[in-house]
């Protein structure tokens, strides 16, 4: 089996016995359902339906592939420890955002979209550092831009969504004055504790003049 998968995938595959092997297999084939997933609901409209269905196969997909990675880096730590690594923070995020969406508490999605990102990036954090020094032109980057090079994807991407959605607003506060020693957003100290204004005066009532005779 790992005869041929190095002739199909063109990548080397270590030789650790059957466990691994089939631990393997897992990891590959959800690691696509997840790359598959994870586009379909980041491109679907987000309302119940495709996005949510899609969005819960990935979730569960990440899950197969954070335990398997765990068995191959366990069997192998010296080599894939920073597949536990990358796994752990994938599903980590994952989770979080997972149960944002299921629980709804007030500004549910300002958590639920970075961190749902963040653990496809992960995911494919996780592959090519695994796999870049193995593949095409990807062999010719230093091994810093493996961990780099997904985040500077999607990252922007993240706060794309998060801007058209208006997520990434601030409420504007009222500004201090310079050398009033008052921090921005509160009231100076001349506002809270300025004197009560004097009442105003009763009006006179009304007299005619007496005309004269």
């Amino acid at each position: 089996m790992s005869q041929l998968a190095r002739e199909v995938f063109g990548l080397p595959i270590p030789n650790q016995g059957g466990l691994f092997d089939l631990a393997l297999v897992c990891h590959i084939a959800a690691g696509l359902t997840c790359v598959i997933t994870g586009a379909l609901a980041a491109t679907a409209p987000k309302r119940p339906g495709r996005h949510t269905s899609a969005g819960r196969t990935f979730y569960w997909s990440l899950a197969v592939v954070f335990a398997s990675s765990t068995s191959m880096a366990l069997l192998r730590f010296a080599q894939d420890w920073h597949l536990l690594l990358i796994g752990t923070m994938a599903f980590g995020a994952a989770s979080l955002g997972y149960l944002a969406r299921r629980r709804r508490r007030p500004g549910w999605q300002r958590v639920h979209i970075p961190a749902m990102g963040g653990a496809y990036i992960a995911l494919f954090t996780g592959f090519y550092v695994d796999n870049g020094p193995h593949l095409p032109l990807w062999d010719r980057l230093p091994h810093l831009a493996y961990w780099l090079l997904p985040s500077m994807v999607g990252v922007p991407l993240i706060l794309r969504a998060l801007a058209s959605r208006r997520l990434l607003r601030v409420r504007a506060r009222s500004r201090g004055r310079p050398g009033s020693g008052v921090p921005p957003g509160q009231p100076s100290l001349a506002a809270t504790h300025s004197p009560p204004r004097p009442a105003a005066r009763p009006a006179r009532p009304f007299r005619p003049r007496a005309r004269p005779r």
